[in-house]
């Protein structure tokens, strides 16, 4: 039975990732400092550690103690706007204690890192569908420090053998039975649109509606959490390094998405027209190509209306998130 190490495990996708490596009867151990994540959130058949990755003594201590046959890093903050106001915080965390733990795995003689990078590395892509082989410009420190990492990665694997997969995401949405999206502060679309439906926002804000797109608005590649980690979980398997872009190939609007919404929850949603956010690609979609046929991966959950399906079956049962559960 393998062992693996999840960092960020007590986060949205990080908590998704380890309750399927249990089901698929990996062993697992979480380290995460509960800054983002929740303790609700941590699977109760994995070890818990909590500390913070700027530390290396508790990184080393939690390595000497699993003997993990494998690292998965969703570890980072992730909000775009907080990175502009404050790049410091983004390469402190997602870069620097992110050394940390590549120095420890390295120690610790670990030949394996599943990362959790985004498509935000390539910045306003030059053409939509985004292949591996597009130009990465980030438009943000949170790009720029995930595309720092996946450089940094590189010179691990040339320099001490470290085999790393690099998983670029587009837009994570939905949930397992158990476990879902609960963030402290909350920017995703889906979970947003719900809050509404639940009673807990008034409205939801359609930020552009002028776009070159069908309907006017931005379209974004949603992919089902599950999908995603089963990704994750695939990647294990390869001996090779390598980077792929994570998406299903498919676009949806922000109007669609709300539109869906609507239907899976019985609410006449109220949307408002805004202007839109500086910087927002009219398209974001994945090419999906390469992690289809090097890994043979394949998202089974493409339809929109059932990813919000499971998001909103695990908002009902959790309206206020892991704070306070439905009974």
């Amino acid at each position: 039975m393998k062992t693996i190490l999840v960092t960020g495990g007590a986060g949205y996708i990080g908590s998704i990732c380890v309750e399927q490596l249990l089901d698929q009867n990996y062993k697992v151990a979480v380290f995460d400092n509960l800054s983002e994540g929740h303790r609700k959130a941590v699977d109760p058949r994995a070890e818990f550690f909590q500390g913070d990755l700027a530390d290396r003594t508790v990184i080393r201590h939690a390595m000497e103690e699993v003997k993990p046959d494998a690292v998965m890093h969703f570890a980072a903050n992730a909000l775009v706007g907080e990175s502009m106001e404050n790049p410091s915080k983004y390469f402190r965390n997602n870069v620097a204690s992110g050394i940390n733990l590549l120095d420890m795995a390295v120690e610790t003689g670990l030949k394996k890192f599943v990362f959790s990078s985004t498509c935000a590395t390539f910045g306003i892509p030059e053409r939509v569908p985004l292949d591996e082989s597009l130009p990465q410009n980030p438009i943000n420190p949170y790009g720029e420090s995930k595309l720092l990492f996946e450089k940094i990665l590189r010179w691990y694997d040339e320099c001490h053998g470290l085999k790393y997969v690099a998983l670029r995401y587009f837009n994570a949405a939905g949930a397992s039975k158990v476990f879902g999206e609960d963030h402290r502060v909350e920017t995703h679309l889906i979970p947003n649109v719900l809050k509404v439906a639940l009673g807990q926002r008034e409205s939801v804000d359609i930020l552009g509606t002028d776009y070159p797109t069908p309907d006017g608005t931005c379209i974004r590649d949603y992919i089902h959490v599950l999908d995603l980690a089963q990704a994750h979980i695939l990647a294990l398997a390869t001996s090779e390094s390598g980077q792929f872009n994570l998406g299903t190939g498919g676009g949806t609007s922000v109007r669609e998405v709300i539109d869906a919404c609507r239907a899976v929850t019985g609410c006449d949603i109220t949307a408002l027209e805004k202007p839109p956010r500086r910087g927002d690609p009219p398209r974001l979609v994945a090419a999906s190509d390469k992690i289809r046929s090097v890994l043979g991966w394949t998202p089974k959950y493409q339809e929109i209306r059932t990813i919000v399906e499971s998001a909103w079956a695990w908002h009902q049962q959790h309206p206020h998130g892991y704070g306070k559960q439905k009974n």
